[in-house]
């Protein structure tokens, strides 16, 4: 990797081993920007408070070591990244200003990718991890990462399930809560779809009523008014000597056929007053029928007035005109059998729901018997890696339990509490040595023996979950004299299959390492490109020296670094 612009950082390379690299130095050197550099080429959160003071951005730049069908190179090529001579190129840009950029293989993209290539390229481990591991729902989740598809596969179903299970529930609470409201609604609806029953109105009926009532409360007038004009066009029988249309109109087409003959203009408008004296006698005749069908029966008026009232009283309530009564009526059939159906909907729901949770009793079930097998070989393994880091009277077990509910599901013959992971809580519990009660790691274990166990932990992981490279961020603190020597011998021993980087403070570790690394401030309190050296023969003795007994020339701590070198190259 190289480092611009990063803490304090001014410019500097880490060149790491492919076996084991330790990464050692004065407490505030910047050995942590190591492992900080190292999250952000693996898509970490950008920090703009990583920028070095006066600086415009910090970059880190890695070149990743990958076989051309590992499952990064695939991703890498997907999203059109190109390997350089089976290398992957990695730079992430963050500003000062909190903007931050990612390139893999050339090509620019999202920050997201290069979380998705961390998890197949690199496993993290630190204080921040130990502190993590100790809440029960993280060792859960580290317990069902062991066990694999055993858990995977039910979990998955389970989850589901569950999901499922909780929109069922949901509704059900809904329609049940809103029963009162929905029973209040539907009687509402009820007692009006009656009340349009009940006057049964027609289609576009208030207009043809209104019209009708119009015509019957006039008609003395209409049928007074019909007969003048019928007397007006066809004469009056009882004043026989009056003058009509007809008469007149008959007397001009009399007078225009005499002569027609002398002029066509003449005789076509002869045809025309023709045309006009038939039309006259229709409107005649059609005025007589009026007057003769004009109803003025009263009886018929108030009947026409009752029925409009009627219909009035329906467009008060439900539209402002019958067909808006209707189409009320319409959506209110289609609603009203909607609230009819919650019961059917409640039964429906109701047996859903029982169905729901004996599936999701059945498959808590096989999540716990999964749990119960992966813990006992999770466990069990464990305890063999305590057993070469020193504590080999200390025995690890974990504690799958479950809590009680009469609202739960059943596992185990009773009803328990359950959430979207199952039913069950997962403990791990140490008991340091022979005789002890087993306790929560939290509380059973002092600082060295915690992160022995958790170091143990990542071990057992390292078999089931392989990445080809492992960084401990100072997982050994709180440990020394043997146990600090077995914790580097079971690293060493990691880094045979796999590459290792830890960043440490012990020298019983450091002497293990391939490779050691240090990193030092100039005067001016920066890292600078020669501030990360590796460390070879008489340096690396100095380096082991000062760690030892904080003096470099100390001849004691230099035969106690020179006996730990030999006695890690005899063990390697």
């Amino acid at each position: 990797m190289r480092i611009r612009s990063l803490g304090v950082i001014d410019d500097a390379v880490v060149e790491l081993s492919p076996g084991f690299t330790a990464v050692t130095g004065e407490t505030g050197a910047g050995k942590t920007m190591v492992v900080t550099s190292l999250g952000l080429l693996l898509g970490g959160r950008a920090d703009p408070a990583l920028v070095r003071i006066g600086a415009k951005a910090a970059v880190v730049e890695g070149r990743v070591v990958l076989r051309p069908d590992a499952a990064a190179a695939v991703r890498a090529e997907e999203a059109g990244a190109e390997l350089d001579e089976g290398a992957l190129l990695i730079s992430r840009t963050v500003s000062a200003e909190g903007r931050s950029r990612a390139h893999v293989g050339g090509r620019s993209v999202p920050v997201g990718l290069l979380s998705e290539l961390a998890d197949d390229l690199v496993a993290v481990h630190g204080q921040t991890d130990q502190q993590g591991l100790l809440r029960p729902a993280r060792q859960r989740q580290a317990l069902d990462r062991y066990a694999g598809d055993a858990v995977a596969v039910p979990l998955e179903k389970y989850a589901g399930a569950y999901r499922r299970l909780r929109a069922v529930s949901a509704e059900l609470d809904t329609i049940t809560t809103r029963a009162r409201e929905r029973a209040q609604e539907a009687d509402l609806l009820r007692f009006g779809l009656e009340e349009v029953a009940a006057v049964a109105p027609l289609p576009g009926e208030d207009a043809e009523l209104a019209a009708e009532a119009e015509r019957l409360g006039h008609a003395e007038s209409l049928a007074s008014a019909a007969q003048a004009a019928h007397a007006a066009l066809a004469g009056d029988v009882e004043d026989p000597e009056g003058v009509d249309a007809n008469t007149l109109v008959a007397g001009a087409h009399r007078a225009l056929e005499a002569v027609r003959s002398h002029d066509p203009v003449l005789g076509g408008l002869a045809d025309r007053i023709a045309e006009l004296g038939i039309l006259l006698g229709d409107v005649a005749g059609e005025l007589a029928g009026y007057a003769d069908d004009l109803d003025a029966d009263p009886l018929r008026l108030a009947a026409v007035e009752e029925r409009r009232a009627a219909l009035t009283q329906l467009t008060r309530k439900y539209g402002d005109s019958v067909d808006a009564v209707l189409e009320w009526a319409q959506k209110g059939s289609a609603r009203l059998l909607e609230l009819d159906g919650d019961d059917e909907r409640i039964e429906e729901l109701t047996a859903e729901r029982d169905a729901l949770r004996a599936e999701l009793s059945q498959l808590a079930q096989a999540l716990t018997d999964a749990r119960v097998e992966a813990a006992e070989r999770f466990a069990s393994a464990v305890t063999a890696e305590l057993a070469s880091l020193a504590m080999p009277h200390a025995r690890v077990t974990i504690d799958i339990r479950q809590t009680e509910d009469p609202d739960g599901v059943e596992v185990g013959g009773r009803p328990v509490a359950y959430g979207p992971a199952g039913a069950d809580e997962v403990e791990l519990l140490l008991a340091p040595h022979p005789g002890a009660q087993p306790r929560p790691i939290a509380k059973g274990a002092s600082g060295g023996e915690l992160s022995r166990v958790m170091l143990a932990v990542e071990v057992v992981f390292a078999g089931t979950t392989p990445v080809p490279t492992y960084l401990f961020d100072e997982v050994d603190a709180g440990v020394g004299g043997k146990a600090a020597v077995e914790i580097g011998r079971r690293l060493a021993k990691l880094a045979k299959t796999a590459q290792v980087v830890v960043v440490t403070h012990l020298p019983q570790v450091a002497a293990f390492a391939d490779r050691q690394l240090l990193v030092e401030k100039t005067v001016d309190g920066s890292v600078t490109r020669s501030g990360v050296t590796v460390l070879e023969g008489e340096d690396r003795i100095r380096e082991l020296s000062r760690m030892l007994a904080g003096q470099e020339d100390s001849q004691t701590a230099r035969a106690h670094a020179e006996e730990l070198l030999a006695a890690a190259r005899a063990d390697g």
